[in-house]
């Protein structure tokens, strides 16, 4: 919540002795051309008396008023240099008025319907001035009789005024002109009377931001456009006119508008507006009219020139620069490692997470994209190492190579002065049968970096409807660059396909969808994780991007003997089982292994028996059964006989 540095009067406030003069002088010609008192039934019924009265008035014969207002010429003086007087010298209202650019005319006019709200007293006195006990606030009609005719009276509350501009009054739209009522808005009187609560209209998320020294010497109105989201405001405070400002989400509705206006002009702030599409209608004519305060228009993208408000503006482009040393040691402490690349945007969310999770960075930086994604993609909390994944030395190599080419970016990048390629990515496939540890090894790669895996779901992600697949893919993307994690398609051919010849609006449609994966994948820094059982339907132009292809192959007869040693568990009761014959019997990927390992585990503990050959023997029967490979007894050499002996 955006609280406003305020000031409070001790005594009586200068300003309204210029108010109270002009009531009683009017009061007192109202007087003076009235006779009795004043009617219960004011307003609300006309006598022959106020017939009469009205009469004379529009016949100009107003010679009891006229002598009473001239009684108070001298007074009327008087007030109004104390007044020029006060305006010079800082006080809640004097801040304000100067504020908001009003003129001395603008500044009476506030005055008087300022001190009105403040005091019942005055108010009675206005509803005496209408001869209306109900109407206790002026009119257009009031306004132009308290100040003459020599006075721009109601002009200074018109539709282009500086008080309406600054959005600091209002004025009846109903009813005839001169009977519309004139109100100061609820904020206004509670910042005059010390209160420094933000204005209750705001937008959610609304924030300040002050200037570095030296800074606040810009233009009156910038317009900024880049990537990260710190960068840009840096740029917008450091390009643009003031010290402190209002940084707020493009607002929704004319009422959030008006109350930023309001706000930044009671707090005497420069303002950042904050667009996620588009610069509205409703926005670019507040900027256009609301021109006694700075402004700054940040946005990821360049906005087009017609949705920019018609008023001069410098363009600023904001750089992507990592954080520094010093804001990184600012955020986390001096002693926390610089374990992960985060743009100034992510470093900024991770600071706010990183004491709930008890300092732990990693914990941290995973806690970016909690909840984001999670309804397009499944997480995977990372738990097995690289002693898990059995493969030639040679693919575990390039995997390890994967990892340090993340964990090295900023050195190769930044130091060292390579250009991504086409961006700081880390885009890999890992192609091979199913089985063969795809998955694994991106959870392994993963928990490597201490990431969090996302696992793609391709039901939700991909949609019939035209624009809806680009449009999660989207989310994803923006949700995984802010996280930090690691993005796994499995089946990717089913999104990374090779484009066809376009015969129909399908086939448009689903180039078009490649296309933009194609253009998300040079633009995201993150890591990602490609897993395919046929690489051959790859479109060349992913395979192009790619950072890495790591073959899976069908474990050899080597590979597998240490698969079935890693999947009997070492607290698991064992005799007399031949993993030689097994892994050099049966060809079997890293993904059945496992399943018939288990299954044997399982009968063995129905049975009450150590986990045998018998049982191996029918958890491989059952797997084979699930792959519908007929496997004949003889297959199983000296074991045939304990083929079906358990089932």
């Amino acid at each position: 919540m955006v609280k406003r540095a305020v000031s409070r009067e001790r005594t009586a406030p200068l300003w309204t002795a210029l108010a109270d003069t002009l009531l009683l002088r009017e009061a007192t010609a109202c007087r003076a051309s009235r006779t009795g008192d004043l009617d219960p039934l004011a307003g609300l019924r006309i006598d022959d008396a106020t017939a009469a009265r009205t009469i004379a008035e529009l016949a100009g014969d107003g010679r009891e008023a006229a002598e009473a207002r001239a009684a108070f010429a001298g007074a009327m003086d008087q007030a109004r240099e104390a007044f020029r007087a006060s305006l010079s010298e800082p006080s809640p209202f004097s801040l304000v008025a100067d504020g908001a650019g009003l003129d001395q005319a603008e500044s009476e006019v506030f005055a008087l319907l300022c001190a009105i709200d403040l005091d019942p007293s005055r108010q009675r006195l206005i509803a005496y001035i209408n001869d209306d006990v109900t109407r206790r606030r002026p009119t257009l009609h009031t306004i132009s009789r308290l100040f003459g005719p020599d006075h721009p009276g109601p002009l200074v509350v018109s539709a282009d005024s500086r008080l309406r501009r600054a959005a600091l009054v209002d004025v009846a739209d109903h009813g005839p002109w001169a009977d519309r009522t004139v109100v100061v808005h609820p904020t206004v009187i509670w910042a005059l009377v010390g209160d420094g609560s933000g204005d209750p209209d705001l937008p959610a998320s609304v924030t300040t931001a002050a200037a570095s020294e030296g800074d606040g010497q810009g233009a009156p109105l910038t317009v900024v456009s880049g990537d990260d989201r710190i960068r840009r405001l840096q740029a917008a405070v450091s390009t643009t006119t003031g010290s402190m400002f209002l940084v707020v989400p493009a607002p929704a509705d004319a009422a959030a508008w008006a109350a930023v206006v309001r706000e930044a002009t009671l707090g005497r702030l420069s303002v950042v507006v904050e667009v996620d599409d588009e610069l509205s209608l409703e926005g670019r004519q507040v900027i256009e009219r609301a021109d006694h305060l700075p402004w700054a228009v940040v946005s990821r993208h360049e906005l087009p020139v017609d949705q920019l408000p018609r008023r001069p503006w410098v363009a600023q482009t904001a750089g992507a620069e990592r954080p520094s040393d010093q804001e990184w040691a600012a955020a986390l402490g001096p002693d926390t490692p610089r374990s992960h690349p985060l743009s100034a945007e992510q470093l900024g969310l991770v600071a706010t997470a990183y004491p709930a999770v008890g300092g732990d960075i990693d914990a941290a930086v995973r806690r970016l994209a909690a909840g984001r994604i999670d309804r397009l993609a499944r997480r995977v909390r990372p738990e097995r190492t690289w002693d898990d994944l059995v493969l030639p030395p040679d693919r575990l190599a390039q995997l390890r190579e994967l990892a340090a080419r993340y964990r090295n970016r900023a050195t190769v990048y930044g130091g060292w002065g390579f250009r991504p390629s086409p961006s700081a990515g880390v885009v890999a496939l890992f192609a091979g049968p199913s089985g063969t540890g795809k998955t694994l090894a991106a959870e392994i790669l993963a928990g490597d970096l201490a990431l969090e895996l996302y696992k793609l779901d391709l039901a939700a992600v991909v949609s019939k409807y035209i624009g809806e697949t680009e449009k999660n893919l989207d989310q994803v993307f923006d949700a995984a660059a802010a996280g930090n994690v690691v993005l796994f398609f499995d089946e990717a051919d089913a999104l990374f396909g090779k484009r066809t010849e376009v015969s129909d609006a399908h086939d448009r449609y689903a180039n078009l969808e490649t296309a933009y994966l194609l253009q998300r994948l040079e633009s995201y820094d993150g890591v990602v994780v490609m897993a395919t059982n046929l690489s051959k339907n790859i479109d060349t132009a992913f395979l192009r991007r790619l950072h890495a292809m790591v073959e899976f192959p069908v474990p050899e007869e080597a590979e597998r003997r240490r698969l079935w040693e890693r999947n009997l568990m070492p607290d698991a009761p064992v005799k007399d089982v031949d993993l030689d014959f097994l892994a050099g019997q049966f060809t079997l990927t890293g993904g059945s292994i496992p399943n018939a390992a288990l299954t044997a585990a399982f009968l063995a503990a129905e049975a009450g028996t150590p986990i045998t050959m018998a049982t191996l023997v029918l958890g491989l029967q059952r797997e084979f059964q699930k792959l519908g490979r007929l496997v004949p007894a003889a297959d199983f050499g000296p074991y045939s006989g304990l083929v079906g002996a358990t089932g």
